[in-house]
């Protein structure tokens, strides 16, 4: 008999299931949906522990130069094989979570933000060997990575460099994901100082997503729809899916048809009932959903109570 996968609690990023032999719900239809329907700069919201930072990092694995295709083997998306020619591995992918931004004053956020930036820049120094780039645009790079950030504009202006700087290497339009991107407003209004970062928010965002010819496609996710007045003002290419869209509805959270195999995977089908009446009690669009954190913590549970009889 194999040994049974392990349970993924708080597993985020997508190659640590192959790689470390988790068990993995499969949500890569989402890849076809995206391509297929999305805007420019998409913005998805789902409340907390529904999947969005590894759906997020699912992207990233899928989409980015360089990537592994055997981590999609078996997966919904390898039978869509003209997708997979197409997009999977092909793009430069800029990924940042703003999930750590916070701080009592607007400095030590802003610099939190700083930091986020200056790590992901980190991850293409092989830029700095690029004969395609001129050396002050290299000297730019450098001070995104070393984090100096001696005029507001350098880091207002930091997502949007990077764009142009892949763009210019590669030749090949730039994929942004960003994820928990509410963060850091909804820390500021907490704390007092939401006028600044509502503003410094909307000139990082408009910047690098607003009239970029650098970008390919942005995807955003969040808990919060912030209006559009506030910080997303002018970017008329932005796309809304919230938990009441009926797009997307299955791949964040779980689907009873994915709850029912689980337990079953894990010999707890017998359970399922009380399950369902704990955990099914989300809806998006017209789907019914479990949240994903519960179903997988509470399952963890009952495979450790199993082996205690």
């Amino acid at each position: 008999m194999s040994k049974k996968k392990k349970l993924p609690i708080g597993i985020e990023f997508f190659k640590t299931f192959k790689r470390d032999h988790f068990y993995y719900v499969d949500k890569t239809g989402f890849i076809r949906d995206l391509i297929e329907s999305r805007g420019s700069v998409n913005l998805i919201t789902r409340p907390h522990r529904f999947g969005k930072s590894l759906n997020l990092d699912m992207l990233k694995a899928f989409f980015e130069i360089g990537t592994d295709p055997t981590l999609f083997d078996g997966l919904e998306i390898a039978e869509e094989t003209e997708i997979c020619e197409q997009y999977m591995g092909k793009y430069p992918v800029i990924s940042i979570t703003l999930k750590d931004v916070d701080g009592m004053e607007f400095q030590t956020a802003y610099d939190m933000l700083g930091i986020t930036v200056s790590r992901e820049a980190r991850h293409f120094k092989f830029l700095l060997e690029s004969s395609k780039l001129m050396q002050y645009e290299k000297d730019q790079l450098i001070r995104l990575m070393k984090g100096e950030f001696k005029k507001a504009a350098h880091l207002h202006n930091s997502l949007r460099l990077l764009t142009e700087l892949l763009f210019e290497h590669y030749g090949i339009p730039v994929i942004v994901l960003i994820d928990e991107y509410d963060v850091p407003l909804a820390k500021a209004f907490e704390h007092g100082y939401d006028e600044q970062m509502v503003s410094f928010i909307r000139s990082l965002l408009g910047q690098a997503l607003k009239t970029n010819s650098s970008l390919k496609f942005a995807v955003l996710t969040g808990c919060l729809r912030i209006s559009k007045e506030s910080i997303f003002t002018g970017l008329n290419n932005l796309r809304v899916i919230t938990a009441t869209d009926t797009q997307f509805g299955g791949y964040f959270g779980f689907t009873d048809k994915e709850v029912r195999r689980m337990l079953e995977y894990y010999a707890c089908l017998e359970q399922y009932d009380m399950v369902k009446k704990w955990y099914d009690g989300y809806q998006f669009g017209n789907t019914q959903v479990y949240c994903t954190w519960d179903v997988i913590c509470h399952l963890a549970k009952l495979r450790i109570d199993k082996t205690k009889t």
